[in-house]
This record gives C-alpha cells, structure tokens and sequence, in this order.
C-alpha cells in the first residue's frame, strides 16, 4: 500500500511539471507570435511614408524641364488696326565686323547678345500712321518702308507706340541689328543679309528704278538714278535671311541705337550685349539702300548721322527685349 502511494504522489508531481511546463510553452508560443506585429506595422507605416515623400520630388521634377525648356515663339502685334511681326531671336556669340571691309568695320571681334525680338520689316508707313497720325515719306504707300525720319523722330515714335501698346520697343544696338542680319545662329555667312547675289535679296541703285542700270558699280550717280525713276519698294518684295527678316540688306538705311564710333579692342574679353561707342554725335546706320553702292548692303558695313538728319533713303526697324 506505501509503494502505491508513492507511485501515485509520483505520478501526479509529474502530471503537475508537464502541465506547468506546456503553460510555459504555451505562454512562449504566444508571445513569440504577436511580438512580430507591432514590427510589421511599424514597417509598413515607415515604408508609407517613404512613398508619400518621394511623390512631390517625382512632381517636382517632372515640371521643372518643362518650364525651362518652354519655346519662345515670334509675336503679332497690332496697332489701331495695323499687325506687325517681331521675330524671335536666339542670342549667341558671333564675329562682329570684318578685316576685309571700309577702316571702320574692323577689328573683327566676338561679341555675345541675348535672346531678342526684332521686326521681320522695317517700320511700314502704315504702321507709322497708326501710331503718329500722319506720315511725311517723299514716297507714299502703305507697305513701303517709312523714310524721311530721323533718329530723334524715330524716338518720338517709340515712345508713342509703347504708349499705346504697353510695351518697350526701341531701336536695335548695332549689334543686335548685325547678329540678326547675319542670320543668327542658323548664318550662312553670306556677304549680304539673306544671299551672297544681291539682286535676290536686296534693292539698291541698280535694281530700284523701272530698268536695270548696267554701270558699273563704281559709275554711280544721283542723276542717273533718279532719271531711272529709283525708289524704295514694298517690304517683303525680295528673298528673306536665315531668321525669315526682309531687307536688312537694301531698300532703306536703319537707325540703331547706339552712338557712331570705331569699334574698341577688346582683348581677350568677350563684351555681351554692347552698346556701341561711348562719346560721340552721331548714330549708326546699318544696312545700305535704294539709293546707294551695293557695298553698302554688305552685312558689315557701317554708316553714321546726327541724330537729326532725314533723308528719303532713311528708315528703321524695331526690337523688344525678351522678358
């Protein structure tokens, strides 16, 4: 009966261990499941955030190429009925003036613009009246180039047509109108504005009257070219350059801002947007015309007069600055 005894105490004091033990186990196995979760969750809100940062940078990329790679366009603007083109112009570095030409067209320098705006014409006579009422051209036709005016009539025009347009137009710096006539960064290089053969791109003493004068070039004479009835003619009537703009070659002389005066060495320095001479009376003249040498076409070559001189081979062409 002892030995019974203790077999039993026995047996229920190992009955007692294993049911602890499985407890134990028990207690373990559910702690080690759900320990796990918070970790997983933590995760997966760390892994929610990350994802939520980086959306605005992928937006924020993905706009900025498109602004700065946004195209500049040419602009139409009207004027008390009358449109008028400006073509844009993407700035560079060029060669300014030449070591083959007249004393004042060298040194041959480099010269650095900014993007710019300039008229596919020279001023019309019918945009001329819609801004100052009247025009005084010794020739008369509404798409004929305004002549007859002088720098300072030019500055009154500006000033008005800013007035009404709410804008700032002006004349071209000499090296705007020179970047512009060589064609930009699409140049060709070509002797005049738009060709190397004259007589597709420009008018001058020889083309401009009702028969071709066959002199030579060096036989030029005022009464040979009004006897010939010589005049200026319709803009647009000839080829364009490289940029699409007419007669920046012939037909009439063009104001430019800046003052008349040698062109300074610069050295190893490359001045960017340049305003021409520092002292001085008189303004630039670019161009050439109906009434003169065809020389004086050439995209280089340079003329200046007081700012108060008219004639009716004397016009101008606008530019605006790209904002």
């Amino acid at each position: 009966m002892e030995i019974k005894h203790k077999n039993s105490c026995f047996f229920k004091g190992k009955i007692l261990f294993l049911c602890m033990m499985a407890c134990i186990f028990t207690a373990f196995q559910t702690k080690a499941q759900t320990a796990p979760k918070p970790q997983a969750a933590q995760r997966t809100q760390t892994a929610t955030r990350t994802q939520t940062a980086q959306k605005p940078q992928t937006t924020q990329s993905s706009q900025k190429p498109q602004s700065s790679q946004k195209p500049q366009t040419d602009q139409t603007v009207t004027v008390n009925g009358v449109s008028f083109k400006m073509v844009f112009v993407k700035g560079g570095t060029f060669e300014m003036g030449t070591e083959y030409g007249e004393e004042d067209e060298s040194p041959a320098h480099k010269v650095t613009v900014s993007d710019f705006y300039i008229g596919e014409t020279e001023v019309t006579q019918a945009l001329w009246k819609a801004v100052m009422g009247e025009s005084a051209s010794y020739f008369r036709g509404d798409q004929l180039p305004m002549e007859g005016v002088s720098w300072n009539d030019c500055q009154e025009f500006i000033k008005k047509l800013n007035q009404l347009t709410g804008k700032k137009f002006m004349l071209p710096t000499e090296a705007q109108w020179e970047y512009a006539a060589r064609g930009g960064q699409k140049s060709k290089s070509y002797r005049f504005a738009g060709g190397d053969d004259i007589e597709k791109v420009a008018w001058y003493w020889k083309n401009s009257g009702k028969s071709y004068i066959k002199e030579s070039d060096q036989a030029w004479a005022a009464d040979k070219i009004m006897y010939n009835d010589g005049q200026t003619h319709e803009v647009k009537s000839k080829l364009p350059n490289e940029l699409g703009l007419y007669d920046m070659s012939g037909n009439v002389w063009e104001w430019c801002q800046d003052l008349y005066g040698k062109y300074e060495e610069t050295g190893q320095t490359i001045p960017k947007d340049p305003k021409g001479a520092k002292v001085g009376d008189a303004r630039v003249l670019r161009g050439g015309s109906w009434y003169f040498y065809a020389q004086h076409c050439r995209i280089t070559n340079r003329n200046g007069n007081n700012p108060d001189y008219r004639y009716f081979h004397i016009g101008l062409r606008l530019v605006l600055a790209v904002r």
